[in-house]
């Protein structure tokens, strides 16, 4: 409620949600509306610069009088038992320790990919694109597939009230070639890394991987002017101009080789999990490499897996456009911690 001048009313009840990173946080402020959490102040800090979680929430509360009376908070990291260290930041996050310096009842820890899977289901039509429409089934389990920075992987069962996240380390997983070629990409990683993992060819890194071992078995090196933007900027988004421009065909044959482990790693998933209801790719990556998902390699690695052709080709895929979908996961499961 506001007061006369517009401004919020001491004891406002409302949910706490944050998104944590290894480069940026976004916390959020939510009324508790009859039909889910309502948005009223969404904040971004530089992780790095901060001590801590607990200085960018007091900052956030600092600017509303309001009563938390419920938290969530989805962390790109490991969660055990409501405690986490976020990859890439030198602090630690605990449910334990938030409760005790903020006096709440009500907070949750997640895995960044459980509160992402929380929105899935919810995000409107108009922030997510189709790649496969298939067949989905009312009330089958879904499957969250999300390379950026690494590779995230989740599945989403159905219960009473809409699904569960359940989160995992599927990114650390083996690698597994499908082609000859694939498999001398593995033997080139394996020398270099030795335990090859999906996250080394499916991620930012991993297409800079994919780039490097092609480079490598042909004898060449990178062109001069990918070689000369390589040496000021990120080196994927290098590769993924010049695949999306076609100047480059290392560059595209990196990205075409990209999609396709993509969508074996995500039928893989779909397979594993039974996700029958669809399947999700979200993170960083694939809104910026929309129009190279769109084409053959990526569905055709999704539906290669033999006697399961047709399975495959009845689940539906959906890219996530909405680069919140972490932050608005995290509001939903605090709103629901608070009714």
């Amino acid at each position: 409620m506001k007061n006369e001048h517009g401004h919020f009313l001491k004891g406002e009840k409302v949910v706490l949600a944050g998104d944590i990173g290894g480069t940026k946080t976004h916390l959020g402020l939510y009324a508790i509306d009859a039909g889910g959490p309502r948005t009223l102040e969404v904040v971004t800090y530089p992780s790095r610069d901060v001590a801590g979680l607990e200085e960018m929430i007091r900052d956030i509360l600092a600017r509303r009088e309001t009563t938390i009376v419920a938290a969530c908070f989805g962390i790109a990291c490991p969660v055990v038992g409501g405690a986490c260290r976020p990859t890439n930041l030198n602090w630690s996050v605990s449910e334990d320790r938030l409760r005790r310096i903020f006096g709440w009842r009500q907070v949750e820890i997640l895995n960044d990919l459980a509160t992402t899977a929380i929105a899935a289901p919810r995000l409107a039509s108009n922030v997510l694109t189709t790649l496969n429409p298939g067949q989905p089934q009312n009330g089958g389990n879904m499957a969250l597939v999300a390379p950026g920075t690494g590779l995230g992987q989740a599945l989403l069962l159905p219960e009473l009230k809409g699904y569960r996240p359940v989160a995992s380390e599927g990114g650390h997983a083996d690698f597994a070639p499908n082609n000859t070629a694939e498999l001398e990409l593995w033997r080139f990683l394996h020398q270099r890394f030795g335990h090859v993992s999906v996250e080394r060819v499916l991620s930012g890194q991993g297409l800079v991987n994919i780039f490097d071992w092609l480079c490598s078995s042909a004898g060449q090196a990178p062109s001069p002017a990918v070689r000369r933007a390589m040496a000021t900027e990120d080196p994927a988004a290098v590769i993924t101009r010049h695949a999306m421009d076609g100047d480059d065909s290392l560059c595209s044959d990196a990205l075409q080789r990209f999609c396709r482990i993509f969508g074996a790693v995500a039928g893989n998933l779909a397979l594993t999990g039974m996700a029958t209801g669809g399947v999700y790719l979200g993170g960083g990556i694939p809104p910026k490499i929309l129009p190279a998902l769109k084409k053959a390699a990526f569905m055709e690695g999704f539906i290669a897996k033999g006697r399961f052709h047709d399975f495959m080709t009845a689940i539906p895929v959906q890219v996530i456009r909405e680069d919140r979908a972490a932050l608005m996961g995290a509001a939903q499961r605090a709103y629901e911690l608070a009714t």
